[in-house]
């Protein structure tokens, strides 16, 4: 049952002297104020960088064609050689696990190589499979994506990147009208702008021309010559696997030695997500090791305080001993003021580092979002109950001692303590 009375005593023991209490409590307070707006700001960091990457296949792959570096059935060392649409085609039918697959070939960028009517502009053109826009996924402003009947029946239309919209378009929808495309016209049939902030392909979507890769690939007259590929794979499939048989593949359609660490380039973006999961991970545990190392400071001072409580209650604890009072109600009563004053300073340090990251996410929204380096800084309700549970803890076992020095009183030493 709630025995008020008992409680009412701790309430008064812990207000008695307040200067004490006060410095006892803010020790504590720093402590978990310290740890929760160290773990809202790396939060706030973690949010920010992976929303540079929000939209983009974080567990794809990229390949290119470098120089040989070692000599090969007749082949010197140094020959230069390109992916072709035979290495596609063994690779979609050879490897097993991948959920998106699209070539990349660039166009010149001539100057003034986008024209509709009177209005020019230089921006990057490149063909693609359908494939493409779910490697790097668009938001649509205006009609629709690149289809497979486009790739089938080498459709001559285009989709145009936000910032070509408006300013060839004022903005407006142009999807049926004509642009012309170094040289060649082609049909407008969407609109898009990139989702992913901080990493592209070959340039901003939103200063892209995108064609039909079977279109561009017969209007360049290069044969069935690819610049790039881009591979993303099915959740639960190895990459690193993925990535050594697709090299295989490439080395063995072009006669390149399979040791050849040179001739095929990877770009192997599922590590380098890893690696920044790592880091943020890492830096979660130093933070906790931070922030609990402020706490435990804290927590010392209430145990070194709750010893001199003792110490000063001495007469007070013999009477209660002499008069029959069990062992537990002396514990029970030390630790409770422990408990009492580490909860009151942390619950305080825990709502206060709360509203200040409020605070500053309320301020960081109202930056351009360019300029914005933490996004959305604050704690989850796992790390509030993680938090509040190791401060309960703690304060449990700052009285812990002083209980047990409490009990080592005899009641007659005690009732002669001056």
């Amino acid at each position: 049952m709630f025995d008020a009375d008992r409680w009412i005593e701790i309430w008064v023991t812990v207000t008695r002297n307040k200067t004490r209490s006060l410095l006892t409590c803010f020790g504590v307070f720093w402590g978990i104020l310290m740890l929760v707006i160290l773990l809202g700001s790396g939060t706030g960091l973690k949010n920010a960088m992976f929303k540079n990457v929000d939209g983009f296949a974080t567990n794809s792959l990229f390949f290119s064609s470098d120089r040989t570096s070692e000599p090969y059935r007749g082949f010197n060392k140094g020959r230069y050689w390109d992916m072709r649409n035979r290495d596609v085609e063994a690779i979609q039918k050879e490897i097993k696990g991948i959920d998106a697959l699209s070539p990349i070939i660039w166009g010149s960028r001539s100057d003034k190589n986008i024209v509709y009517g009177q209005v020019s502009g230089t921006y990057n053109v490149k063909g693609v499979y359908p494939d493409y826009f779910r490697i790097e996924r668009q938001d649509l402003h205006f009609g629709r994506l690149l289809n497979e009947i486009d790739m089938q029946e080498r459709r001559k239309v285009c989709l145009i990147g936000s910032r070509i919209c408006e300013e060839l378009f004022k903005n407006r929808d142009p999807c049926g009208n004509y642009v012309r495309v170094n040289g060649l016209y082609y049909q407008v049939v969407g609109v898009v702008k990139q989702i992913a902030a901080g990493v592209n392909i070959g340039g901003r979507a939103e200063s892209c021309v995108f064609l039909p890769f079977s279109t561009m690939q017969q209007t360049l007259n290069q044969g069935d010559i690819l610049h790039f590929l881009c591979v993303s794979a099915l959740p639960g499939h190895s990459i690193p696997q993925m990535m050594e048989d697709i090299k295989g593949i490439l080395k063995r359609q072009n006669e390149i030695s399979p040791t050849d660490p040179q001739a095929v380039e990877v770009l192997n973006l599922a590590a380098q997500f890893g690696m920044f999961e790592n880091l943020f991970a890492g830096i979660d545990i130093l933070v906790w090791l931070v922030g609990l190392g402020t706490l435990l400071a804290g927590i010392i001072g209430i145990s070194n305080i709750m010893m001199v409580t003792v110490k000063e209650r001495t007469r007070e604890i013999g009477v209660r001993r002499a008069i029959g009072a069990k062992p537990w109600n002396i514990i029970s009563q030390v630790m409770s003021e422990s408990l009492v004053l580490t909860a009151l300073a942390g619950l305080l340090g825990l709502s206060s580092g709360v509203f200040l990251l409020d605070l500053v996410d309320r301020l960081l929204s109202a930056q351009p979002p360019d300029r914005i380096t933490i996004l959305h800084p604050g704690v989850n309700i796992g790390t509030a109950v993680a938090a509040t549970a190791v401060l309960l803890v703690c304060g449990l076992l700052a009285g812990l001692i002083p209980a047990w020095r409490a009990m080592q009183i005899k009641a007659i030493d005690a009732i002669r303590d001056e």
